[in-house]
């Protein structure tokens, strides 16, 4: 969530900065603006009315002290009038107050000054490759090459959850379970603290992160107001809450595998064979709790540790900086990796790294003290670390020699040192 005060007092840049991403947010800014008027006009009129409470009250007691209880009691009759009005305002003040949270919350995050402008993926920034000597094209799609294996059932999915899940089974399962485990290592080794957090949070946590209300048609809710996760990010970020934390703690790097759950209630059409985009995936997730001179820094080392991934699997890949049309909507810088897909002859996101500056941090009220002892919002960061499912799908691809799947190297020692699966 943005700071309103910070909206009233750069207006101008605020629309301006806003109104590059996909969208015109002038008309929900003015209203935010304009609930905020009211809301500091009603505390102003509530605290002249306390003030005077105040008074009145001295002078019945002063008038009591004095025997003059007529007096004392038409004042006292006046207090009562003034607790009426106050309680009628501090309702008010409540439904105002409400509102604003409101339209706040609808409102995302400002982007970068740097950041590319434009309208959607297509005017996304690319930053470098790799691995371009690896690039080859084949026409085999990798659902088709994960059926002749026998590593995914892609009927069974359906028939137990239904369309966009997946089952996978034998050596497919301990492909999941081998790859979790080799990012996890990788992470670990490079700092990060392994978290293994709850598959359901509450609403309070969906709101911390900006997954609602914006998202709530891809969010599966369960009962008490509680969601799946749709990544590790929420529970992570989530931990530390309502803290303050000392300038020594951080910056707070964590890591988790977990299951995360989509509707995907916008990708109608989009990806429906395979491992791209399902409802339920498997992920590791990078997070990180930082200062705010910091953040940038750290968001450049979330990338390089995320490329980490697929140069140690020798896949392909291209890093790209996201335009204002296209990042999400809680962060202010986001680098995607695309990893190289031979069958479709292009690169497909396999990776989101985002620098949400303090817009998480205020509606969780994350904060730390700095080297002068002031209190201020941290700065929070998230990351795939990879997603896996996708990962495999790239891995089946870019592996596959026709008959079988090389595995890749760091693979080896999790299937008995076989050079390869058929």
């Amino acid at each position: 969530m943005l700071d309103i005060n910070f909206i009233e007092s750069n207006l101008v840049k605020v629309k301006e900065q806003l109104n590059k991403r996909s969208g015109d947010y002038s008309l929900i800014i003015d209203e935010a603006v304009e609930l905020n008027v009211q809301r500091k006009s009603i505390l102003k009129e509530v605290e002249n009315l306390k003030a005077n409470k105040n008074n009145l009250s001295k002078q019945v007691g002063e008038l009591m002290r004095n025997k003059q209880s007529d007096e004392a009691n038409k004042i006292k009759e006046e207090v009562t009038l003034i607790n009426s009005k106050i309680e009628k305002l501090d309702d008010s003040l409540k439904l105002v107050q409400e509102q604003l949270t409101n339209k706040l919350q609808n409102i995302p995050n400002i982007p970068n000054d740097n950041m590319p402008i434009g309208n959607d993926d297509n005017d996304n920034v690319e930053v470098r490759q790799w691995g371009n000597e690896l690039i080859k094209k084949h026409n085999t799609p990798h659902w088709d090459i994960a059926d002749k294996l026998k590593l995914v059932d892609f009927e069974a999915g359906p028939k137990l959850s239904g369309s966009r899940f997946v089952v996978y089974t034998g050596l497919g399962a301990k492909l999941v379970r081998s790859l979790s485990n080799i990012l996890l290592n990788v992470h670990t080794s490079k700092g990060y603290k392994e978290i293994t957090v709850p598959l359901l949070v509450n609403l309070q946590a969906m709101y911390g992160t900006g997954q609602l209300p914006k998202f709530k048609e891809d969010a599966y809710i369960t009962t008490n107001d509680q969601y799946l996760i749709p990544t590790g990010e929420v529970p992570l970020t989530n931990l530390h809450a309502g803290e303050i934390l000392d300038l020594n703690q951080l910056p707070i790097h964590y890591t988790t595998y977990s299951q995360c759950f989509r509707q995907e209630a916008g990708s109608a059409g989009r990806d429906t064979k395979g491992l791209i985009r399902l409802h339920q995936f498997n992920k590791v997730e990078l997070v990180k709790i930082t200062n705010q001179e910091l953040s940038e820094t750290e968001l450049q080392a979330m990338v390089n540790d995320a490329e980490a991934i697929l140069q140690l699997f020798n896949l392909p890949y291209r890093v790209v900086e996201l335009c204002t049309g296209d990042v999400g909507f809680s962060s202010s810088k986001t680098y995607d990796l695309e990893v190289w897909f031979p069958e479709q002859n292009k690169y497909r996101e396999i990776s989101s790294c985002s620098n949400c500056t303090d817009f998480q941090a205020r509606n969780m009220q994350t904060r730390y003290r700095d080297v002068n002892g002031e209190v201020k919002l941290a700065h929070t960061l998230n990351g795939s670390g990879v997603a896996i499912d996708r990962l495999i799908a790239a891995i089946l691809e870019n592996y596959w020699d026709g008959d079988k799947l090389i595995l890749p190297t760091v693979l080896k020692p999790y299937f008995d040192n076989k050079e390869f699966i058929d």
